[in-house]
């Protein structure tokens, strides 16, 4: 029987040699197609195509650490988002550094999250710059334009973030870091503002370390207008921490002109007449 059956299974394999078979160039392995959405061509047209930016906004583990509770953004949440974001973030950008701008110096990827990143220290992230390549911007679900105060501090954060990119493409001089040396502290989330504007800092957070200082620096005066800035400075009881501060913004001003030829006081008007166009 055994000595049958292996002449059965050659004499099957020898009539399937001599039938010629035509074999297709086309895989049988199809690609998952998904249809975009109203949503992804919006993304598209105003990001991806004119910047090479990419919006992702549904939960993609790998991107982000482990060990902490989050979940993408509610969808209708996303569009009204980044139609604010492009108009007070790019728009402002590209009138007054120029169409290219945004072009040259952006991240690749803008990630969004739905709820709050909350660390062990209490403290909450509202977003993080990576490498210079990815802009992460969580408690989108939470966006209120009713909120004003709410609504400029979100976008005090983008303006973060994004000069920490500016900063990677080109570095600031380390003359910056000697304005107020003894200052900075890993445990700046113990200090009050009051506390901080005494020492020469706008924010506790910028207490952190020069790189968080300057960024906190340039997003305070693009989150604000000149006349409310120039209020927050004179305000500080401190003399000495007046100065520092205000030294802090004349390196800020230079800097930008210097190494953009961006007039910042000029963004920052911009940035302000696209913020009230957007607050209801």
């Amino acid at each position: 029987m055994k000595k049958l059956y292996i002449a059965a299974v050659l004499a099957l394999s020898l009539a399937a040699c001599n039938n010629k078979e035509t074999l297709s160039s086309e895989s049988v392995l199809k690609p998952r197609t998904t249809a975009k959405t109203p949503l992804d061509t919006y993304i598209y047209n105003n990001f991806q195509k004119p910047y090479n930016i990419i919006v992702t906004y549904n939960y993609i583990d790998a991107d982000f650490e482990m060990g902490k509770y989050f979940y993408p953004p509610t969808e209708a949440k996303v569009q009204p988002m980044l139609e604010i974001v492009k108009k007070v973030w790019i728009d402002a950008y590209s009138e007054v550094a120029g169409p290219n701008f945004i072009k040259e110096v952006a991240p690749r990827q803008i990630s969004l999250i739905g709820g709050y990143n909350v660390n062990p220290s209490g403290t909450i992230t509202l977003g993080f710059a990576d490498s210079g390549m990815k802009i992460t911007l969580f408690n989108v679900d939470q966006l209120d334009t009713h909120n004003h105060s709410g609504t400029r501090q979100y976008f005090h954060t983008i303006q973060h973030e994004y000069c920490h990119i500016i900063n990677q493409k080109k570095p600031y001089s380390s003359e910056y870091g000697k304005i107020t040396p003894s200052g900075y502290t890993a445990n700046w989330y113990n200090v009050r503002e009051a506390e901080a504007n005494a020492a020469g800092f706008i924010t506790p957070y910028s207490m952190l370390n020069d790189i968080e200082d300057f960024a906190e620096m340039t997003s305070g005066m693009l989150s604000m207008s000149k006349t409310a800035w120039d209020a927050k400075i004179n305000a500080i009881s401190s003399a000495t921490g007046k100065e520092a501060i205000r030294k802090k913004e004349a390196f800020v001003v230079a800097y930008f002109k210097s190494e953009w030829n961006i007039d910042i006081y000029q963004l920052q008007a911009k940035v302000e007449q696209q913020m009230l166009s957007v607050l209801q």
